[in-house]
């Protein structure tokens, strides 16, 4: 990475995934990690003891800080629009984590709001930009699928209050909001634009109990399925849900004219991948690099940090993003009305990364 300077950048919101983006974070070079704020000062002043910086008092004490460059949003969901809004009218730059917005016309004015201020906006998921889907974008370039017609995904996540301190949150905006979000940038990225959404859903297991036993309501489709039609002619089928304890069924598969690809994980950088070819069974497919352990959440940061600073469009953009909000909200449409839902938004497919050439 070239012409490279240091960007000066705070984290917003400390909760349960700051603690991978800040670790993330402090590696990369052309970052300089200035704080952190949320609205719970003591959970920043844990990730300023263990990382260094400031802690923010505010977030006007944040936008009024002219070192910061970048703000990188990990609110939770329904927070996103307004810090998000907050910090473009202030002239940062912001990295949010997924989604970008809970509906499309709060994410489209996001889009409008950037491109006005002339700062970058990015959005989660960058999971495309992990080694293993970028090996499956690679053998998708040269053909080896074929006509591509035909993509299956399965995001079975199990039930978040065995594990997350704060299941809440999640079961109020569901699984395709929190996860299906995965395999849906993914297609996006590789594939275009999505036309059209016919879904089903239900509440498969409506009161719950966090890890302390305190119980709460589900009130948003645990459990969803969707046909995904796109622009290019490809019709995908899509299952995400927060009830499977355990499922054989994962990752994401294409299959074209003359060969099949299966990619193990839809957010696990070095995730297994393989090639069918005709008359022959799946084969391990060596990564284009040795993919990183796990899943890096902040490439998306380091990749809009390389985009400001070599002065090129950033991979996860708001457009795209926006794309994927629309297609989410259709989701939720279709499963609500009984039918299928169109989707109109367009936006620019993302550069591969220059290693998976």
């Amino acid at each position: 990475m070239e012409n490279q300077k240091k960007l000066g950048t705070v984290i917003v919101g400390c909760g349960n995934i700051a603690n991978a983006y800040a670790d993330q974070i402090k590696a990369y070079a052309n970052v300089n990690v200035l704080g952190f704020y949320d609205l719970a000062p003591e959970r920043a002043e844990t990730f300023v003891a263990k990382n260094g910086g400031k802690v923010y008092a505010r977030l006007d004490d944040v936008l009024a800080d002219k070192a910061v460059e970048l703000v990188v949003n990990l609110t939770i969901h329904h927070a996103h629009v307004e810090v998000i809004t907050k910090c473009l009218e202030a002239g940062k730059h912001v990295h949010t984590e997924k989604p970008l917005a809970m509906n499309y016309a709060d994410a489209k004015k996001l889009v409008s709001l950037a491109r006005r201020k002339r700062v970058r906006l990015s959005s989660a998921p960058s999971t495309f930009l992990g080694e293993a889907a970028q090996t499956c974008a690679r053998l998708l370039r040269e053909g080896k699928l074929g006509d591509l017609r035909l993509a299956y995904a399965e995001m079975n996540h199990g039930r978040i209050e065995s594990w997350h301190p704060n299941p809440d949150p999640f079961y109020q905006v569901g699984p395709v909001w929190d996860v299906a979000v995965y395999p849906l940038g993914i297609w996006a990225a590789f594939c275009g634009p999505m036309r059209k959404v016919t879904a089903t859903g239900r509440i498969l297991m409506p009161e719950r109990k966090t890890k302390e036993g305190k119980p709460f309501t589900v009130s948003t489709p645990d459990y969803v399925t969707a046909i995904i039609e796109f622009e290019s002619g490809m019709i995908a089928r899509l299952t995400a849900n927060f009830y499977a304890l355990a499922s054989k069924q994962s990752g994401m598969e294409f299959h074209g004219s003359t060969g099949s690809l299966y990619l193990g994980s839809t957010f696990i950088f070095n995730s297994a991948v393989e090639l069918a070819l005709p008359g022959e069974g799946y084969k391990p497919v060596p990564l284009v690099r040795p993919g990183f352990n796990g899943v890096e959440f902040a490439r998306g940061v380091e990749d809009l940090v390389d985009a400001v600073a070599n002065k090129r469009p950033h991979r996860c953009s708001a457009g795209m993003a926006a794309h994927v909000v629309e297609v989410i909200q259709a989701i939720h449409t279709s499963v609500a009305k009984g039918r299928s839902v169109a989707v109109k938004s367009r936006f620019e497919q993302p550069d591969k990364m220059p290693w998976s050439a």
